[in-house]
């Protein structure tokens, strides 16, 4: 129907172009346009000013001869103040975009190793886009954005890389683990240092207070009972805890079988052993 009027319509974000006998003649904009066929105008396509992007995938290698593939993302769009030289001046926009992409990738990726490659990325990208907007404007076309979206290298190496990764998080957790072992043995020795010295603390007052008690008793039972000595004293007090040592054996329920000498005469030899004993020690002192 439009062709029977002569007229054409042109979508949103397209142009049309319109030639004459075969030759060029003008950029149609969105809209409706009068297209007189009988006078030789006819259409001879549209092109579109939408956003397009294209992704790339080109393989090259290393420095340290390492095969990579290098996946480009590139955003571009036609130009509607250029749209005649986008339409007739390249039959493949994509293609051509694609060579160029290939020739910057593999001049840029073999002056670096594997990892300046990963951190270089956007150095790369930015390489691919001046050389894209350099020799894609000449042709209508203008490059609004390059991405380097991923950089896969061998499988094999892939694998290395990610087991010296795994390595090296190993190594720093059994460094980890290492010292805090080392931490808990130094605070646990510290804390058995000062259970022992408050242990040594409480046995030390606990034989003074002992002392302080044998003394008392000694005294105060010679003033009470005339006619005793500071010996007749001291076995009594002996006697006594021998007593109270087997009553507190017999009453544990826990307690291991302990043999002592339990006859009569046996109190007093033991009585005597402790005397001879404490007389030794305090000679020795003196």
């Amino acid at each position: 129907m439009g062709n029977l009027f002569c007229c054409i319509k042109v979508e949103q974000s397209t142009v049309a172009i319109k030639g004459r006998f075969g030759k060029f003649d003008e950029v149609l904009e969105p809209g409706c346009h009068c297209m007189p066929w009988f006078l030789g105008s006819q259409l001879a396509g549209h092109l579109s000013l939408r956003l397009q992007q294209l992704d790339v995938k080109c393989e090259t290698k290393t420095k340290d001869n390492v095969f990579v593939n290098v996946v480009a993302s590139i955003q571009y769009r036609a130009l509607a103040n250029k749209a005649s030289d986008a339409f007739y001046k390249l039959s493949n926009t994509r293609i051509q975009i694609q060579a160029y992409v290939f020739d910057v990738i593999r001049a840029s990726v073999p002056k670096l190793n594997l990892d300046d490659v990963f951190e270089q990325k956007n150095e790369i990208a930015k390489a691919v886009e001046e050389e894209l907007e350099k020799a894609m404007s000449a042709y209508g076309y203008e490059i609004v954005q390059t991405l380097i979206v991923d950089i896969e290298p061998d499988e094999h190496v892939k694998r290395a890389m990610n087991e010296i990764n795994a390595a090296a998080r190993l190594r720093v957790a059994a460094n980890e683990k290492a010292e805090a072992e080392k931490i808990i043995q130094i605070k646990r020795a510290e804390g058995e240092a000062e259970s022992k010295y408050l242990s040594g603390l409480g046995i030390a007052r606990q034989r003074q207070a002992i002392v302080d008690g044998l003394r008392d008793s000694v005294l105060g039972f010679s003033v009470n009972v005339p006619g005793t000595t500071a010996k007749d004293v001291m076995d009594m007090v002996l006697v006594t805890q021998y007593f109270d040592t087997m009553k507190e054996i017999g009453a544990a329920s826990k307690s291991s079988a302990v043999f002592i000498p339990h006859g009569p005469g046996a109190v007093r030899d033991i009585a005597t052993q402790i005397r001879d004993g404490l007389l030794q020690a305090s000679s020795h002192q003196h």
